[in-house]
């Protein structure tokens, strides 16, 4: 049967050799699955530009539908859309730049949180309490929140508890 290309943008497989996979890759097909696919991607800020370039599409504002459908030149999009794409907008810009007013620690990058745990460790070791965790409630999680928030996680990925594990004693196996 031989080697099968599977393309993702499209969603179809074919028999893998150079002729067939150029041909695919070079179709309109293709190409209008991979823009499709990319567009998917784009951000509030990004369709909301597009749209307002655009003229209205007068078949759609007048029957709902229009045959050109998501390939349309013409903005399919009602007043009360693009409103409702200005009010989303202004809400990840208020959420990214103010995330102290939320409630929400901001996003803290791998490193810093990997240089407070070898401090904590070292402390741990040498029998010293670190000064900010004397201050810290005992119900204060060094983890995102929005990691919390997942229901029913399996154990191996649930956050160790504030004291950590008891040491299991050293049993042999076998």
């Amino acid at each position: 049967m031989g080697k099968r290309y599977y393309c993702d943008y499209c969603d179809r497989s074919f028999q893998d050799n150079m002729h067939n996979r150029k041909k695919h890759l070079n179709g309109v097909q293709h190409d209008r699955a991979k823009k499709a696919w990319f567009h998917s991607f784009r951000d509030a800020a990004a369709i909301l530009a597009e749209e307002q370039t655009k003229k209205p599409c007068r078949k759609f504002n007048l029957t709902g539908q229009c045959g050109f459908g998501t390939s349309c030149r013409f903005s399919h999009m009602t007043e009360r859309d693009m409103a409702n794409l200005e009010q989303q907008i202004e809400d990840e810009k208020c959420q990214r730049e103010e995330p102290e007013k939320r409630g929400m620690s901001p996003e803290r990058s791998v490193s810093d949180w990997l240089s407070r745990r070898e401090k904590r460790q070292a402390a741990l070791n040498s029998g010293r309490v670190l000064e900010e965790e004397e201050e810290a409630a005992p119900e204060h999680s060094d983890i995102p929140p929005h990691l919390l928030s997942i229901p029913d996680l399996p154990p191996s990925l649930l956050p160790p508890p504030p004291k950590g594990w008891d040491q299991a004693p050293c049993t042999e196996w076998g």
